[in-house]
């Protein structure tokens, strides 16, 4: 299948493993629609706009690596115990990734739940984890990044 007989998702999901590779030129601007709405398993409140949901996707990238400093070196690496996607659903403009790494030695599983535009814009972003310990960490870890980033969660 050639790039342009792919669906919308297909597209949009090739390009965000090449994203989380650093091959992606242009990074997560060339894939984030600009009114991109960002769902986290912590902050309560939807996160709307690129530019926020950059920085929340940056701040994850550098928190759920396991033990490699980042999931571009996990996912690079594919280090035992660092970031891997361990299946994907694609279905219409949606996809479900199912994911597993460590956070402070703790094993996490979650999803990325994504949902781009007929141009492969990521237009929405869902982060679900389990279990709660690994959540917890992960919090610890984001609010750490995302001050380092220079910005606090709401």
């Amino acid at each position: 299948m050639t790039d342009d007989a792919a669906s919308p998702i297909e597209r949009c999901i090739a390009r965000w493993h090449l994203h989380l590779r650093g091959q992606l030129d242009g990074g997560l601007d060339a894939m984030l629609h600009e009114e991109c709405v960002f769902l986290s398993p912590i902050v309560f409140t939807p996160q709307h706009g690129r530019e926020i949901t950059k920085l929340y996707l940056t701040a994850a990238g550098g928190t759920l690596g396991g033990e490699s400093a980042s999931v571009t070196d996990a996912v690079n690496d594919d280090t035992a115990g660092g970031f891997r996607y361990v299946k994907e659903i694609l279905q219409g403009n949606h996809a479900m990734l199912e994911f597993e790494t460590t956070v402070e030695g703790k094993y996490a599983n979650g999803v990325d739940i994504i949902t781009c535009d007929d141009d492969a814009m990521i237009t929405e972003f869902k982060v679900m984890m389990r279990p709660l310990q690994a959540i917890n960490a992960v919090h610890a870890q984001m609010k750490a990044m995302l001050e380092r980033l220079g910005s606090t969660p709401s």
